[in-house]
């Protein structure tokens, strides 16, 4: 049992997330990440010293959460920040959609963060208070092949605003964060998978975006970051875009 902060971070073995997990670390949280691929998020996490643990969890399996918390509850204590952001791609044009892809888009991204926050909210409210921050993605406004991804972060951006208000009472603030586009992983095996050089593609994306460059990671952990520190703590119910420019509409 750890006296410094606990947080959880969901998919923290790689991209936004792992960098979201080495700035709260940074900031001087025990940080525990929940991901599905346990030999890469434990190697991720050991290199990261005795204040990360790594926890296999399909954040999308209901069991599977409530085990990952109660791990987390026991090995280093109750969480105060819960930072959701495990998910896949499955893209197509609707008509190349299967129901399978529908679904596991939506249970690993819309699913798994009601899941998570299910599971979280008690430590929180008999903490007296607590922090929930939710990926979601300017995607949520509509983007071409990605219909199962775009409902799912929406619909993350309408769980966020109706939590805000349930669980503001007990001093629970949550907010969600949408990124715009970002180098990672997954974004670089969009690339490979529609036969598109991913610096070509980012050098157009960049010509998109008003300050001129694509992100990175740092840039959301970055936001991530603020959200759940106590200079956020009259911010809840918000969808911060961090996207280079402004997009769609919150």
């Amino acid at each position: 049992m750890t006296t410094r902060p606990v947080a959880i971070v969901t998919g923290g073995a790689r991209g936004i997330d792992h960098a979201t997990v080495r700035r709260l670390l940074d900031d001087g949280y025990c940080v525990a990440s929940l991901d599905i691929n346990s030999t890469e998020n434990a190697s991720a996490m050991a290199a990261l010293g005795p204040s990360a643990l790594a926890i296999e969890a399909d954040v999308g399996n209901e069991d599977a959460v409530a085990a990952g918390v109660t791990r987390v509850r026991d090995e280093l204590g109750a969480p105060s920040v819960l930072v959701n952001n495990a998910g896949i791609t499955v893209d197509n044009l609707l008509f190349k959609t299967s129901v399978a892809d529908w679904d596991d888009v939506m249970g690993a991204h819309l699913r798994g963060t009601f899941l998570m926050c299910r599971a979280v909210q008690q430590d929180m409210r008999e903490a007296g208070g607590g922090r929930i921050i939710n990926l979601s993605s300017v995607s949520a406004f509509g983007n071409r092949g990605q219909a199962n991804y775009s409902a799912a972060k929406a619909g993350i951006i309408g769980l966020t605003k109706t939590l805000s208000i349930e669980l503001g009472r007990y001093g629970i603030a949550v907010n969600a964060v949408a990124p715009g586009f970002v180098d990672t992983a997954m974004t670089r095996a969009t690339a490979e998978r529609i036969g598109v050089d991913f610096d070509s593609m980012a050098e157009r994306a960049s010509q998109q975006i008003p300050l001129g460059r694509i992100g990175a990671p740092e840039d959301i952990a970055n936001v991530v970051a603020f959200l759940a520190g106590v200079d956020a703590a009259y911010v809840s119910g918000q969808v911060i875009c961090v996207a280079g420019g402004p997009v769609g509409q919150v």
